[in-house]
């Protein structure tokens, strides 16, 4: 059964990344609403959209859509995610859920209260070296995991406005507050601490202890251009390592053998270092971001199947350590 969806936000993330990916999936965008015009005009041609309406809860009281999704940003999410769930409706939306974690916990009681899932935009979960790694942790063939390390950076000059880093937090950190515990286990304990060189510029390092008894550390700060890579996690194991650059080149390093004083050294497919990389010649249905995989879990969750899809419980979650991240870091 086709999914007939209504859809909030028709912003850049919205109309570029999500959109295309979504339509791509057995979905049929009912109608779209955004308060600028212009977007949403641009948007309803796009999508071959003729249902277009700039208010939010004549979108959701529609009788001819069966779930609703969203791109906009964390009061909105918390507004229109409790008034789609009031009306009956499963919600998808971006991350974050709100702008606090007493929201979060709001829109999970409207989802319990209501029996109606919302799930939520955690791609990097699906970005495909992450998905990789994952696959690997959970293979059995890594063992234990001893500890993760990384770096989540962006640039200062998009929080010139917002030097509270309150985007940063919402928008960014956010994805790794939710992304160590699906790649290690739940953690029990975090720390920070943090350096500040100049206005709107900041580094920070998390400090995670997990309760599967690894230990983890993950720098993140706004002073690193975007146009670098920004993005880096390793995982440390007993003679394993699990490396992922910008979410598309993974290394599984494991327990080769000395080769330079062996005159019969070889390849080993059982031991030494397998790498990945995506293949950017291909068909541009190639979604290395990872949305496209995303909402191949999320719409049939949204339809009523059991899927991995992330959901508001997580986003609790996320949100949560998000708060006591700053509270650590007095930002």
């Amino acid at each position: 059964m086709t999914l007939k969806i209504g859809w909030i936000g028709c912003g850049v993330h919205a109309s570029q990344m999500l959109l295309p990916q979504l339509v791509r999936h057995d979905v049929q965008i009912a109608a779209l609403c955004d308060i600028d015009g212009q977007r949403l005009a641009s948007a309803g041609r796009q999508f071959g959209v003729r249902n277009l309406t700039n208010d939010a809860e004549e979108l959701i009281h529609r009788s001819d859509i069966d779930a609703v999704g969203m791109a906009v940003g964390p009061d909105q999410h918390l507004q229109f995610g409790k008034m789609a769930l009031q009306r009956g409706l499963p919600v998808f939306m971006e991350k974050p859920p709100s702008g606090s974690a007493a929201g979060a916990r709001e829109l999970l009681a409207a989802s319990e209260k209501t029996g109606k899932p919302l799930l939520l935009g955690f791609m990097k979960r699906y970005s495909a070296g992450n998905k990789i790694a994952a696959n690997i942790l959970r293979s059995g063939h890594f063992g234990e995991i001893y500890g993760l390390t990384g770096y989540y950076m962006t640039a200062p000059g998009y929080f010139a406005g917002n030097v509270d880093y309150t985007g940063f937090f919402l928008h960014h950190c956010v994805h790794y507050m939710d992304l160590v515990s699906f790649l290690v286990s739940p953690v029990t304990k975090l720390t920070a601490r943090k350096v500040e060189k100049d206005r709107g510029k900041v580094l920070f390092h998390v400090n995670f202890d997990f309760e599967c008894g690894a230990i983890g550390t993950i720098a993140m700060g706004t002073a690193q251009s975007r146009g670098a890579p920004v993005e880096r996690i390793e995982i440390m194991g007993d003679h394993q390592r699990i490396e992922v650059d910008n979410v598309i080149e993974v290394r599984w390093n494991r327990n080769p053998p000395f080769k330079v004083d062996d005159p019969a050294a070889t390849l080993d497919d059982a031991a030494d270092t397998l790498i990945w990389k995506p293949n950017f010649t291909a068909a541009a249905n190639e979604d290395p971001k990872g949305y496209h995989s995303l909402l191949a879990d999320v719409v049939p969750a949204l339809m009523g199947d059991e899927t991995p899809a992330p959901t508001i419980k997580d986003g609790v979650v996320a949100m949560e350590r998000l708060e006591s991240l700053r509270g650590e870091l007095a930002l």
